[in-house]
């Protein structure tokens, strides 16, 4: 304090008593944030008790993170300080969300020994925003759909409705799943095989079309299955005949094996699986039963 009894105070002394450093104060005064009181005949600044007094607030607003911009505006009264703090929790939201995308591309990246390539086109798919993602999917179904008008209407909605709800706090399994979905829906072939598997079900709507080919007799093929595989009947065993005549008739074998495997094949499964994992839903059930009734006609089609 200098000794001329106005209880004013040197940068110096202003720092001593807040801790703060002289190249601190001096910055932030040459930012306009804290202006001294008025200057000694020697030139040097001076400030009062209600310097140090904001000096605390900038400090603290700093501390949380705000901008000079934003100090500036609420030492001037322009904002109060909830409103900014308000916007400063909105950005730091985003920057918290974003640092955990960060987060789990780079565990993956850890985990999976990847390539920069492949680092790339993870991180780069693992920030689309939600609305990208789901372009993708409602592009995919879109292709997937065109021109099968005979499509059964409950399973036309349910593909349209199919969504991709990608955490905003992913976990390493979460973008792995993403990534090799992603790939997938865009895959000219993948589209083309759930092409195949939609025309299988619409099919299987035309009058006259034999029994049990559906892609969607889900509920059937599951009551008469699942109690043969409790009792330990394999795919190959005589008991499954009976099993598969329940669900196909006199239908060929060969010819069903080839229209299930269009919509139940190793890739339609890993679909259905990936779609799981993204959403955080349960794995899809019953895929133990789909593939022994696969795995039966295969070893009956094949004799």
């Amino acid at each position: 304090m200098i000794d001329d009894g106005s209880g004013l105070l040197t940068i110096g002394e202003l720092a001593r008593a807040t801790g703060l450093t002289v190249r601190t104060i001096r910055y932030w005064s040459d930012e306009g944030v804290l202006t001294p009181v008025t200057r000694s005949a020697g030139g040097y600044r001076l400030y009062d008790a209600e310097s140090a007094a904001r000096l605390e607030l900038i400090r603290t607003l700093r501390e949380l993170g705000l901008g000079l911009d934003s100090v500036r505006e609420v030492l001037a009264g322009k904002r109060r300080v909830a409103e900014v703090a308000a916007a400063h929790v909105a950005a730091l939201d985003a920057q918290i969300r974003s640092l955990k995308v960060t987060r789990a591309v780079l565990s993956s990246v850890a985990r999976r020994g990847s390539s920069a390539e492949e680092m790339t086109l993870m991180n780069r798919l693992a920030r689309l925003s939600a609305a990208e993602r789901q372009r993708i999917m409602e592009e995919f179904v879109a292709e997937t759909l065109h021109g099968l008008d005979t499509v059964d209407p409950d399973i036309r909605d349910r593909m349209r409705r199919t969504a991709i709800g990608l955490s905003e706090d992913p976990t390493p399994e979460q973008v792995d799943a993403w990534v090799e979905l992603a790939e997938m829906l865009q895959d000219p072939l993948f589209r083309a095989q759930m092409r195949r598997a939609v025309e299988f079900n619409a099919a299987d709507r035309e009058p006259g079309a034999p029994r049990g080919q559906s892609q969607w007799f889900a509920k059937r093929l599951v009551e008469r299955v699942a109690p043969a595989r409790e009792r330990g009947v394999g795919p190959e065993a005589p008991e499954a005949e009976e099993v598969l005549r329940e669900l196909f008739g006199d239908a060929d074998p060969a010819a069903v094996l080839a229209r299930m495997t269009a919509g139940f094949d190793e890739r339609v499964a890993r679909y259905r699986e990936l779609l799981a994992l993204v959403n955080r839903q349960p794995a899809p059930p019953h895929a133990e039963d789909f593939a022994w009734v696969v795995a039966a006609l295969r070893a009956r089609a094949d004799r």
